[in-house]
């Protein structure tokens, strides 16, 4: 019987009240609004956010817990921009959207520094369904810029490497999410897209968890679909509110694994879906498989949260616990 679990793929907004304290702390313009070596009042800032964030999701009825990413200013570039060998630069566009993030410039070698570790460590003792978020390497590597290392396959490697060590650090774990928007948005080309599931299988070895790729802004090119099946991971995602036709069409032509993830909430809307509608989406995904039973789907939004007012999050939040305990809906 298929277990539906409800999460997100973390990256919540800010609460307002959070926002007002680190302009205080932090200055006033918005380049200084950046996470990095934390102390003091600032640290104790971050800590609170990270408690609410998570009480936020527990009292939402949330299956999986993230630890709310509430430091990751720089969105899913925010493991490069607080290394000790990166350099941050110019303010560059995320994505096709008006959020901006600063550019990350490796500059030297890429050892684990345990950041994202402390965090979920911290989340750790609020709950016991944690689910860890990382930037998947094919992802984190496009968002940055390389300067160190002898050429791209090399960037990656070494990307990949990293995050493996970041996640051997983890706190014990139920899911890990790799969120991979760049193989939509910067889909890689012929030999690289085999080199991009290489990557993120070094980053699955590294957890005894249940490893979901969660690509989203659309659907992958078939090739890349192709390749990222090769991949040892336990689920792929989704994204069935940019592009649903071309997404069951890669499940029909290529096969999936046994559980997948399924963005069934806008996460850059401020509609709020109801709970039937959710679940309606999922029933819909599954009669079109319907030779595959699925042991695991994670009902999520489609993309990260933080574009979101908080009120709209939480209530998003809240959509997808509800939808995952609905009655089996009549199609």
């Amino acid at each position: 019987m298929t277990e539906l679990v409800a999460t997100t793929p973390g990256l919540f907004p800010l609460p307002d009240w959070a926002k007002d304290r680190l302009s205080d702390l932090k200055g006033h313009q918005k380049s200084d609004l950046i996470a990095g070596d934390e102390t003091g009042e600032l640290a104790e800032t971050y800590d609170d956010v990270r408690t609410e964030l998570v009480e936020t999701q527990i009292d939402a009825g949330l299956d999986r817990v993230t630890e709310g990413q509430g430091r990751w200013d720089d969105m899913l570039a925010h493991p490069l921009t607080v290394h000790d060998s990166v350099e941050t630069r110019g303010i560059v566009r995320y994505y096709d959207n008006n959020n901006f993030y600063r550019e990350p410039v490796v500059a030297g070698d890429l050892t684990p520094g345990g950041d994202v570790a402390q965090e979920l460590e911290a989340a750790a003792t609020q709950t016991d369904d944690l689910q860890a978020v990382l930037p998947g390497p094919y992802t984190l590597a496009e968002l940055a810029t390389n300067e160190h290392y002898a050429d791209r396959s090399a960037f990656l490697n070494a990307v990949a490497e990293f995050l493996a060590g970041e996640v051997a650090e983890f706190p014990a774990h139920e899911t890990l999410f790799l969120l991979e928007p760049s193989l939509v948005e910067d889909a890689p080309e012929d030999g690289f897209d085999a080199l991009a599931s290489e990557a993120i299988d070094a980053v699955a070895e590294a957890t005894d968890a249940e490893v979901v790729v969660h690509p989203f802004y659309g659907a992958l090119d078939e090739k890349v679909y192709a390749h990222l099946m090769d991949a040892d991971v336990d689920a792929i995602g989704f994204d069935l509110v940019a592009n649903h036709e071309q997404n069951v069409y890669n499940v029909q032509e290529y096969g999936t694994k046994d559980s997948v993830a399924l963005g069934v909430v806008d996460g850059q809307n401020t509609l709020v879906e109801d709970p039937e509608t959710v679940r309606e989406r999922f029933e819909w995904f599954d009669s079109q498989i319907p030779a595959q039973e699925f042991d695991t789907v994670y009902l999520t939004s489609n993309t990260e949260l933080f574009y979101l007012p908080v009120n709209k999050a939480e209530a998003k939040a809240e959509t997808l616990a509800n939808a995952a305990d609905l009655e089996e809906v009549t199609q």
